[in-house]
């Protein structure tokens, strides 16, 4: 079967999302310091273990990861003296300081002209564990629909995710490829749900995964290519 659906994982796919986060851990620490005084002295260990805890009384949390990150903020404004009413408008202005600054991403180069050609050809999705939104890039023309596991309460490698994209994209598994940089998350969590998955390993690492990717690229600009040999 053809394939006419193509969706993408975001951090790390189409961008590099690790030095993204700690330059924006370090913007919200910044104006917790200035904002917020009381809590700017607080060790990055104590938030640590307010996340864990949260997590633990709720485990859904842990696939909405903008609500645990305000959640954590709350708690730990709380904790050190500020009003509840205080301490969740800090909480808000501050996670919207973070995700202000975890959208500056530097998207890979070739990832928009390949978009430009492969939009032409099939239907586009995202399908992310993220919280970084398409729309605030500068990318949701290129896509039909963006999934994330905060909207659907559950995240990458579970099918749940992969088999509402076919929905959107109202296509078969069988005619649906996944690309993705995470052996479990992207490449396990597509194959389980009938798609084909193809890794993005721009480092070219080794496989550790237990079923083999369908396809593997060091390069976005590859794909066309993996997908012209799958007509």
């Amino acid at each position: 079967m053809s394939i006419k659906l193509i969706t993408f994982d975001l951090d790390d796919t189409l961008w590099d999302t690790a030095p993204v986060i700690a330059t924006a851990e370090v913007v919200l620490r910044d104006w917790l310091e200035a904002n917020a005084p009381t809590l700017g002295s607080v060790p990055v260990e104590h938030l640590f273990a307010i996340r864990e805890r949260l997590v633990q009384a709720e485990p859904g949390l842990k696939h909405r990861i903008s609500a645990l990150r305000r959640r954590v903020l709350f708690h730990a404004l709380e904790e050190v003296g500020y009003s509840e009413q205080h301490a969740q408008a800090l909480a808000n202005e501050g996670f919207e300081v973070f995700l202000h600054a975890r959208h500056q991403v530097e998207i890979f180069p070739e990832v928009q002209p390949v978009l430009e050609i492969l939009r032409h050809q099939y239907i586009l999705g995202v399908v992310t564990n993220g919280n970084a939104d398409v729309s605030r890039l500068g990318l949701a023309d290129y896509f039909r629909f963006a999934l994330c596991a905060e909207d659907l309460g559950i995240g990458k490698p579970d099918p749940a995710p992969f088999l509402e994209a076919l929905r959107r994209g109202e296509v078969d598994a069988g005619a649906a490829v996944h690309i993705g940089d995470h052996p479990g998350d992207d490449i396990a969590g597509a194959q389980r749900a009938g798609l084909r998955a193809v890794w993005f390993n721009p480092q070219g690492k080794a496989w550790t995964g237990d079923q083999a990717p369908d396809a593997e690229i060091q390069r976005l600009s590859q794909l066309p290519d993996v997908l012209a040999r799958w007509r």
